[in-house]
């Protein structure tokens, strides 16, 4: 297995993840008991290769995958086959490492302009004229 490529800078040692093939749950026909078609990966944060920005945004990241003690859990048991399940745990592995390297933009509070809340009060009136013509006329407040 060659490195898992995350993007263009970022890569992981194929020695650094663990992969091993365990008995899928579920349904299965009769294959089911022999076949250990799912697989498990594990991974250690705190003793891999990664940049320090990325251990520390993933440790920060509240993900049922990633205990206590910074390793990655993931079982994939989707497809039958033990090579398209080892795909996909590692490709939700390199999905999961992107996204902890995304950085939100910080988020300002704004108000509305003077001419947008005159707007909004002007419908407001209008719509209640509106609303006070379809009752009684002799209920109307004029």
């Amino acid at each position: 297995m060659p490195d898992l490529i995350i993007n263009s800078r970022l890569s992981l040692p194929e020695e650094e993840i663990q992969l091993s093939a365990i008995r899928a749950q579920g349904s299965g026909g009769q294959n089911v008991n022999k076949v250990s078609s799912a697989i498990h990966l594990r991974f250690d944060i705190n003793n891999s290769s990664l940049p320090d920005f990325y251990k520390e945004r993933l440790l920060e990241t509240k993900d049922q995958r990633i205990t206590k003690d910074g390793i990655i859990i993931i079982k994939a048991q989707q497809f039958r086959t033990q090579e398209k399940n080892r795909e996909d745990a590692l490709e939700r592995l390199a999905e999961l490492i992107r996204k902890a390297g995304v950085v939100q933009k910080t988020r300002y509070a704004t108000k509305p302009s003077k001419s947008a809340r005159t707007k909004r009060t002007d419908a407001k009136t209008h719509r209640g004229r509106i609303k006070s013509l379809r009752g009684n006329i002799s209920t109307r407040g004029e």
